[in-house]
């Protein structure tokens, strides 16, 4: 084997991985919160489950950047690394890539401090994941080297569909929610209640 292609090989791979975790992870997370997995008793097993694909997905985003330092034709540099849309190749499309990564290490560690942020607002950054997995899936489809590849497509586009109708449903829910909320009858006030 050619060891010139090794690093592009595992930076491909891992692409692909991160892809597959993320979308899984999203997926899990679009289920919980719709209560589409609603079962007795499998809760903090499905919440440690997505905690840890979640994990796994960061760190082989990390392997997939990491990889391309070594590639002797991209030759992305630190700094195209690290900086969004600076790298040469198809900039726009690895620029996203960047972000993705970014917000995926924000938004995942941001679990571990939201007793600091409060769990309102850890939830409401949380609901951000989701473009984390649209921002990657237009990096693998515009940046990736199997992009016009059948077998990459299926993996990376049958996730969509149930993640766009888990979306729907969790927006529709919150919508439902708030109304209700608004519509629940007010509490008497205390000085109402003497009246």
């Amino acid at each position: 084997m050619d060891t010139r292609y090794l690093w592009w090989l595992v930076s491909r791979a891992s692409g692909v991985v991160a892809m597959v975790l993320i979308s899984a992870a999203v997926l899990l997370g679009l289920a919980m919160s719709t209560k589409v997995l609603r079962r007795p008793g499998v809760g903090k097993l499905l919440m440690r489950l997505h905690e840890h694909l979640a994990l796994v997905a960061f760190a082989a985003i990390a392997v997939h950047g990491l990889a391309l330092l070594g590639d002797p034709w991209l030759r992305p540099g630190a700094r195209g690394l690290l900086i969004p849309f600076t790298m040469s190749y198809r900039p726009l499309y690895t620029g996203m890539g960047i972000l993705a990564g970014y917000l995926a290490a924000l938004l995942g560690l941001s679990f571990y401090a939201r007793r600091r942020i409060g769990a309102k607002r850890w939830r409401k950054l949380h609901r951000a994941t989701l473009a984390v997995w649209g921002l990657a899936l237009a990096h693998t489809l515009g940046a990736g080297s199997d992009a016009g590849a059948m077998w990459l497509r299926a993996v990376v586009l049958t996730p969509a569909v149930p993640i766009a109708h888990l979306t729907v449903l969790r927006v529709l829910g919150s919508r439902r929610a708030r109304a209700t909320a608004a519509a629940a009858p007010l509490r008497p006030t205390l000085v109402e209640e003497r009246g």
